[in-house]
């Protein structure tokens, strides 16, 4: 039981992420890893990342299981079709670091390989400010949420014909089947590309599927955007508009 208790203390710890965790999201595809930045910048089988600050991976795929893997930092998690997957590391010291694919994924899996880059704190806010950055995440969601009509339904309308998603993140959404489910990553992911799955209660299953039609880079700016929903950030984002 001692060992027992010691050992789930210790992967508690491992599997935790930190609150203040800097979140980057991660999309495999083949033969690439694809990476989002916060701030805008985008990388293609290369991740910056600075010295002392614990560093959370949202991880998706684009086609078929891939490997998400840093050997010098013990870390791999599966990137699956269909689903997010997180991981969490923290760098200590500054350098280039191996990231490879750790699953075979097709004919040019070896050639799906990238590096990690290691900087200090200023240096790696210097690399962002000059990395050409495009919008933020929170800003191309807002704009392909306008793009795809999904403001004409969900948002600033005297007749509400879908669920307001206005502080909808991290809440309990009943369901039409009597469920009660967890307004989080996946949930707002399945409500765009299966919003049949779960329908919320009191509403009709009018929403059209997006399934083919937006990307998995797109799906993550539109979850980055509705996040915000409800929030001051949100608020000075839309009244600019």
């Amino acid at each position: 039981m001692g060992v027992f208790t010691w050992g789930a203390n210790i992967y508690y710890n491992m599997a935790r992420v930190p609150a203040d965790a800097l979140e980057i999201n991660v999309i495999g595809k083949q033969w690439m890893w694809k990476v989002q930045h916060q701030e805008g910048n985008r990388e293609i089988n290369e991740l910056h990342v600075p010295i002392g600050r614990a560093v959370k991976l949202t991880l998706a795929s684009e086609d078929v299981i891939h490997s998400f893997y840093l050997p010098a930092f013990r870390v791999k998690q599966d990137a699956v079709p269909g689903r997010y997957t997180t991981e969490w590391f923290e760098a200590t010291r500054a350098g280039t670091y191996h990231l490879f694919c750790a699953e075979y994924c097709g004919t040019a899996h070896s050639r799906m390989i990238g590096r990690l880059v290691v900087m200090d704190p200023a240096e790696y806010e210097e690399w962002l400010s000059t990395g050409h950055p495009g919008d933020t995440l929170v800003k191309a969601g807002e704009r392909l949420f306008r793009e795809l009509g999904c403001s004409g339904c969900h948002m600033g309308s005297t007749q509400v014909r879908a669920p307001p998603l206005e502080g909808l993140y991290g809440k309990p959404v009943p369901l039409q089947s009597g469920e009660v489910v967890r307004a989080d990553e996946k949930y707002i992911r399945d409500s765009i590309l299966l919003p049949q799955s779960q329908v919320t209660a009191g509403y009709e299953p009018v929403m059209p599927s997006f399934q083919g039609h937006i990307t998995e880079e797109q799906i993550l700016e539109l979850i980055a955007y509705i996040k915000t929903l409800g929030t001051k950030q949100a608020g000075n984002l839309y009244e600019r508009h």
